[in-house]
């Protein structure tokens, strides 16, 4: 049996992500890093894949001797695809995605590369975590993230996870101490008011640019991941790929009777 953990990252933001690095700090007190990430930043791709066009991988030598990791030119689904079916020396114990620069709370899990990357490894059978940090700019003070990340990864290293389940971990933005604790909670029922934004570029063509806002349905609930979040609680909600709705089948029985 291996003597450490063999830990797989990936990310959505690019190989480049100071979220990326911190994730590989935290995991690097773990097990031995595995790190396969976009080369260049690939927000919002959802669950893609690339099976129209060639994929490549490069070798880099960015987080010391002691981590192997390679930039992938696919989505962050490819890029665990990648490293399960070709690059790793065996299984990895747990796969790792982010820490990503911005929320994927709320309806955004749906969009998010981040948990993506994290919902294909546990299709693979691996445990898996996306974790997610509140704060879009570079250079966002990823301590705490890295701490909490830390905290989750050992615990689910040591208890695993149900078949079929990931973890969406989202961290609020601040300096060491400003996060009171850990909350396990649902997803919020929310939605993207948005907007396109009409331009014109330089030779006369219109473009357009997406824009929006976040409205949480349930402003008043106290047992959401936007509610954790608000309250300066890192926010953990179990995640299935498993996309039925269950509890709506019986409503639907009479189906099978219609001529």
């Amino acid at each position: 049996m291996p003597s450490k953990p063999l830990i797989l990252i990936a990310n959505d933001d690019g190989i480049h992500a100071p979220g990326l690095a911190a994730l590989v700090r935290s995991a690097s007190q773990l097990g031995d890093v595995f790190v396969v990430a976009p080369d260049k930043g690939q927000s919002g791709m959802g669950h893609a894949i690339t099976i129209n066009s060639t994929l490549r991988v490069e070798q880099l030598h960015l987080f010391g001797e002691a981590i192997t990791a390679y930039s992938c030119s696919g989505t962050p689904v490819d890029c665990v695809k990648m490293a399960i079916n070709k690059l790793l020396p065996r299984r990895p114990d747990l796969c790792i995605s982010g820490i990503n620069h911005g929320a994927n709370h709320s309806i955004n899990v749906i969009y998010s590369g981040t948990m993506s990357a994290a919902m294909e490894g546990a299709i693979e059978g691996v445990p898996s975590i996306g974790f997610s940090l509140l704060d879009y700019q570079q250079e966002a003070d990823f301590r705490t993230a890295e701490k909490i990340a830390t905290t989750i990864c050992t615990d689910i290293l040591q208890k695993g996870l149900p078949k079929g389940v990931c973890l969406n971990v989202n961290i609020p933005k601040g300096e060491p101490g400003i996060v009171k604790g850990i909350k396990v909670c649902r997803q919020s029922r929310g939605t993207w008011i948005e907007e396109l934004d009409e331009r014109t570029d330089p030779s006369g063509r219109k473009y357009y640019w997406l824009t929006g806002r976040f409205q949480d349905f349930e402003p008043d609930a106290t047992d959401t991941d936007v509610y954790a979040l608000a309250n300066q609680y890192a926010s953990v909600v179990p995640v299935q790929f498993d996309l039925t709705a269950h509890a709506h089948l019986p409503a639907l029985q009479h189906l099978e009777q219609l001529p």
